[in-house]
């Protein structure tokens, strides 16, 4: 069967798409028109997915405005000053302020992956924002009548109907986007707010069969914005073995900028459960020089030394483009990566299975 190997998610959106979203910003067209340009790059990113061989495709979040703010979008009880992400090269993002209860998902992700399996013809995963994330929305000040375990119930249960509504509308796996942990450990080095997360992540994960949660997958990264990132300089070894506590059925891990990936594999194999497979990263989205076959057969080789080639498989470090907004990284080059990605995939997988 070979080494499965799969996207992360965000592929940089085209200009027309671009274009689109600011005039619909500014009014000067409909929900109609900017539906429309949606589907249109929907579709090339789909086509061009499967024409460089991709196994399994995803939609390149070309909807979202980001991979983490989605599910907020048109939704009320809400003000623009939350919690803010720094980046290493100064620049921020920053999250929405929940100002009123009850916390809900006014979008699902089940939408996109319904758009984009109109047009696949091989098999589509999901990426959905982890509920750890979205804790970051409630102020630490609290909200009049609206307690903290009442949000987290309302969450619990908001990212327990999406990931099901993906689940039942065909998706090859669900991937939780998990970039938080390791900027959990920067913000709390004593690992108190990264035990948060994955203690909130595992009351969603919880919820559903042994069968199910082996479609459900964790991806985790050091951020990736504008060639930036927001924790890379936090040590895997601090995350790793609490990260690999979650109840998943595979784990994509960001690998190739790591600066010391055989101490990472290291510890992967020594925490990886029986039951997961992990997806190492082998190609760097953040570095414009396109990384060859043979480059991305050699990370491959290099893991198969660590880990069981039966549960290894191959991804991007992260996705291209998680913010809408991120043009740092071209369209061609993100694709032309994904390429190198799949070919040396199967370049390795023929050494290592034949």
């Amino acid at each position: 069967m070979g080494i499965p190997t799969e996207p992360i998610g965000s592929i940089p959106r085209p200009a027309g798409l671009l274009d689109a979203m600011a005039a619909h910003a500014a009014g000067r067209i409909g929900d109609d028109e900017l539906a429309a340009a949606q589907d249109r790059a929907v579709g090339d990113t789909v086509r061009r997915l499967e024409e460089v061989g991709s196994p399994v495709v995803t939609d390149g979040e070309q909807s979202k405005p980001s991979f983490a703010t989605y599910p907020l979008t048109g939704g009320p009880g809400l003000a623009p000053d939350g919690a803010v992400i720094p980046f290493a090269d100064g620049h921020q993002r920053q999250l929405p302020r929940l100002t009123a209860g009850p916390m809900r998902y006014a979008v699902q992700a089940d939408r996109y992956l319904r758009a984009a399996r109109r047009h696949a013809t091989v098999p589509v995963k999901q990426a959905v924002i982890a509920p750890s994330a979205l804790s970051l929305l409630y102020p630490a000040d609290g909200i009049d009548g609206y307690p903290r375990e009442a949000f987290l119930d309302d969450l619990t249960a908001g990212a327990e109907a999406e990931i099901r509504a993906c689940l039942d509308a065909g998706a090859h796996v669900v991937q939780l986007d998990f970039t938080e942990a390791r900027l959990a450990l920067k913000l709390d080095p004593s690992g108190g707010v990264l035990e948060q997360f994955i203690t909130l992540n595992n009351r969603v994960l919880e919820r559903f069969t042994a069968t199910e949660r082996a479609r459900i997958g964790v991806h985790t990264c050091p951020g990736g914005d504008q060639d930036s990132t927001h924790s890379l300089d936090v040590d895997y070894a601090g995350l790793l073995p609490g990260l690999l506590r979650l109840e998943a059925g595979a784990f994509y891990v960001q690998l190739a900028s790591e600066p010391d990936p055989e101490k990472v594999l290291g510890i992967l194999a020594d925490h990886l459960p029986g039951h997961a497979r992990v997806f190492v990263g082998v190609t760097d989205p953040l570095d414009p020089r396109v990384e060859t076959p043979e480059e991305v057969r050699d990370r491959v080789l290099t893991a198969a030394r660590h880990l069981p080639v039966d549960r290894l498989g191959t991804c991007d470090d992260c996705g291209f483009s998680p913010f809408a907004d991120d043009t740092s990284t071209s369209r061609d080059t993100a694709f032309a990566k994904i390429r190198a990605r799949i070919e040396g995939t199967a370049l390795a997988a023929r050494e290592l299975i034949g």
